[in-house]
């Protein structure tokens, strides 16, 4: 069983690398194979092909079920007033509030719609004339203050999901399926048609997220403008949204972000607490002389009440990975109690990992299922049945948690390398730490805080709050030094596979011949250094950053960043949602220059967020002097027509703006956009911001023999202000890649402007379609595309 359901894992596992799905006589097939060597084989190798044939099957027609819902094309950025109910706990940030909405009808249009859509009613940040058009005052800006379970007419404009595809970035797109939304959007400020209907429509999901909701305000509410408030919801409703980024950079460096969660040691906890207590209670009959044990035996009293409160606790968590692998454990041993059979720890796990997948074949996709059950499974191979006999008493109870952290520790290592290209160094004390005391101290404080009625309940949550604020000092301090986070590049499958086996040698029983030489395995984990292109060659990744620009250059050994991408709200931004990810994935800490073309947001947003992660040698700009990001900048200088410097064999050169351009406060920002030109060997990319028509032909009249370029990053995203035909004709490009958001509201690249370039026979690439654009350049100019390249069944569009 244990061999079959491993196979299922892995056959659903790989279908999600799959580009298309297979269709429903495929699937058939392969159902059929399954059934056929069940019966006619034995053995485990028999176990698992059949098996991992029944998971590709299973997650494909979940896949393809998934997928039926779907938004027209013609349909999207169409107005349409919808009645449906609020599906899940709402986002409140300070330009609005997100929300699902399940869809009941739709009003007034014939229209297909997907029955669950992801919205967001703004009513600050970008909602202004941009979302209003003509209508203006206060009440096209009112957000409405949705609650789960109520019924309410919402005009919307959807479109599909849509995400920025990156390398080493969030799928966006997938979450969203798994997720089951099929659509996504923003309500239309009119307030006319947006009106709530009913106060509650009664079902088990609308009961269970309006109780999360309530617990949520009750715990903000007593913990008013308290910086961990939000800590202190995720430990209760498992809703994380509301803690600081800054925060979460401190979790990860210290090791312990798996406890700022519902997470399974909270759920065993809980469960146990309230089996002890039932059973307690169920032996003495609850004092009433009833002799309920010999009607039940307490055991299977226990077992219940157990599972009960760990069932409980799972729906407020929100159904997170970790928690259902929790359930799903409590659940195959109460089954055993009850049954009277034993069940051996592996089978537990094997069992919780196999109904995880058979409900959520793209849990296989988060590192939340690899931790979670990889933990597990570490702990079993390193101490069931190796430890000795339990020994009473605290000493022995220390040893043995010293030796499970340290057994978690190391285990772990590979995979942690493998999902975050890092590893926290002082996770072992932040653990040691943390674990007691947000498992036993402030989660049942929070709880009960949330649960009793005031005053008790302000003063749990108080004291629950002084304890993590406590702890978030300590470990801020702990995690402050250079040497708190080791980082390498993400490892390749050979590295990662001798890490590992090297892991397994060193955890194994005592008496393994020389289990020190394990760790000799870690050393191309650990030691590897970032890929770079050869000598006078230049690799260009142009980032799926939505409407922005953002690029990095990269030499034999030095590297340029081209902008930092667009400002998405106050907290997110392409510079710590795309860029640093990257950049940490592929272990550069380091970047020698970066290039700020101009002020606007679109090219700037993510400048800030760069600089705080990764160290910059130098900035270039033609940013203001008093602008934060010069501020910031340790070396900076102004763009300047003229400006030549030599990387490794390859040439950069600065095409615009020139010296008196900032002598003229009128010029704007994007007339000023600083235009690089970079060539190596006998290949060039021309980099050319946002200027415009005027821009472009004083290059043509001032530089035209240093305009031409085999690849060029379209002028201002494509717009019809950019791009003219003398323009084009001067650098004479193969390439056109347009860095553009998806349905952007400025409609770039303008149809006009993106078929000149076919109609002159230049090749294009764009990020909404495409995802992030790569080149070598090399011996010959090669380029592709992460949509392409990385292609999954759920981009099809």
């Amino acid at each position: 069983m244990r061999c079959a359901i491993l196979g299922f894992v892995g056959g659903a596992a790989g279908l999600q690398t799959l580009a298309v799905l297979p269709g429903q006589a495929a699937q058939i097939v392969c159902a059929v194979l399954a059934i056929v060597l069940l019966l006619a084989l034995r053995g485990p190798l028999r176990a698992a092909v059949a098996g991992g044939l029944l998971g590709f099957s299973w997650a494909a027609l979940i896949a393809t079920a998934a997928l039926a819902p779907q938004l027209a094309k013609d349909d999207e950025g169409r107005d349409v007033t919808l009645i449906g109910t609020i599906d899940s706990l709402p986002y409140r940030f300070d330009q609005g509030v997100r929300f699902n909405f399940k869809v009941e009808q739709v009003v007034g249009r014939a229209m297909a719609v997907p029955p669950r859509v992801a919205l967001a009613w703004y009513g600050g940040f970008r909602s202004a004339s941009k979302q209003a058009g003509a209508q203006s005052g206060g009440a096209a800006k009112q957000v409405g203050a949705v609650q789960p379970g109520e019924r309410w007419q919402l005009t919307v404009r959807l479109q599909r999901p849509h995400g920025n595809a990156n390398p080493h970035g969030f799928d966006y797109e997938v979450w969203q399926l798994g997720q089951g939304v099929r659509a996504t959007g923003y309500v239309r400020p009119e307030a006319d048609k947006n009106r709530r209907l009913d106060a509650f429509v009664f079902s088990f999901g609308n009961v269970v997220e309006h109780c999360r909701a309530a617990l949520r305000e009750r715990i903000l509410g007593a913990l008013s403008g308290k910086p961990y408030a939000g800590v202190i919801v995720a430990l209760v409703v498992g809703d994380q949204r509301a803690i600081d980024q800054s925060d979460w950079v401190v979790f990860n460096r210290t090791g312990i972000g798996h406890l700022i969660s519902i997470s399974g040691l909270h759920i065993t906890m809980i469960a146990g607490l309230f089996a002890l207590l039932a059973s307690s209670l169920w032996r003495r009959s609850f004092f009433t002389g009833l002799q309920l044990p010999l009607l039940l035996p307490a055991q299977k009293a226990a077992a219940l009440a157990g599972f009960g409160a760990a069932l409980l606790y799972v729906l407020l968590a929100g159904f997170g990975i970790p928690a259902q692998r929790t359930l799903y454990m409590l659940a195959v041993v109460a089954a055993a109690l009850w049954s009277g059979r034993i069940a051996g720890v592996a089978h537990v796990l094997c069992a919780a990992l196999g109904v995880v997948v058979l409900f959520d074949p793209w849990a296989v996709l988060w590192p939340g299922f690899w931790l979670s059950f990889g933990a597990v499974a570490v702990i079993l191979f390193a101490t069931v049945g190796r430890t000795g006999a339990a020994q009473a008493g605290w000493w022995s109870a220390l040893k043995l948690g010293a030796h499970t952290q340290y057994v978690v520790t190391l285990g772990l290592l590979p995979l942690t390398m493998l999902l975050f290209a890092q590893v926290s160094l002082v996770s072992p004390v932040a653990n040691a730490v943390a674990i007691p005391l947000v498992s036993f101290v402030v989660t049942p404080l929070a709880l009960a805080g949330a649960m009793l009625p005031a005053p008790v309940s302000n003063v749990l949550l108080g004291v629950a709050h002084f304890l993590v604020e406590a702890l978030a000092t300590f470990l801020a301090w702990l995690g402050a030094g250079p040497l708190a986070v080791w980082s390498a590049p993400t490892p390749t499958p050979w590295v990662f596979c001798f890490a590992l086996a090297g892991t397994l040698w060193m955890l194994a029983p005592r008496g393994w011949p020389q289990r020190w030489v394990g760790a000799m395995a870690w050393l191309p984990l650990l030691t590897s250094l970032p890929s770079s292109p050869l000598r006078g060659q230049i690799a260009v990744t142009a980032f799926d950053v939505g409407q922005g620009m953002a690029l990095l250059i990269e030499t034999a050994t030095h590297r340029l960043l081209y902008d930092a991408g667009p400002l998405y709200s106050p907290e997110s931004n392409g510079g710590n949602r795309v860029i640093v990810p990257y950049l940490k994935a592929r272990g550069i800490d380091r970047l020698d220059g970066m290039v700020i073309t101009h002020s606007d947001v679109d090219h700037a947003g993510g400048a800030l967020a760069v600089m705080q992660a990764v160290k910059i040698g130098w900035v270039a700009s033609s940013l203001p002097a008093a602008h934060p990001i010069v501020a910031a900048a340790t070396q900076h200088s102004r763009c300047v027509a003229g400006q030549r410097w030599h990387w490794d064999g390859v040439q950069f050169e600065m095409l615009q703006p020139s010296v008196t351009s900032y002598e003229r406060p009128t010029v704007k920002s994007n007339a000023r956009g600083c235009t690089l030109h970079i060539s190596a060997g006998g290949h060039s990319i021309l980099l050319a911001a946002d200027i415009g028509a005027a821009q472009e032909a004083e290059l043509v009249q001032g530089a035209p023999d240093r305009l031409r370029a085999d690849v060029l990053l379209a002028p201002h995203h494509g717009s019809g202000t950019s791009s003219t035909l003398a323009f084009l004709q001067a650098v004479g490009p193969k390439l056109g890649v347009f860095q553009v958001g998806y349905r952007n509201r400025y409609q770039h690249p303008k149809t006009e402007v993106f078929e000149r370039y076919r109609e002159m026979g230049i090749g294009r690439l764009r990020t909404d379609e495409d995802g992030a654009v790569l080149l070598h350049f090399g011996a010959q100019v090669q380029a592709s595309s992460y949509r392409r390249e990385h292609a999954r069944y759920w981009y099809g569009r």
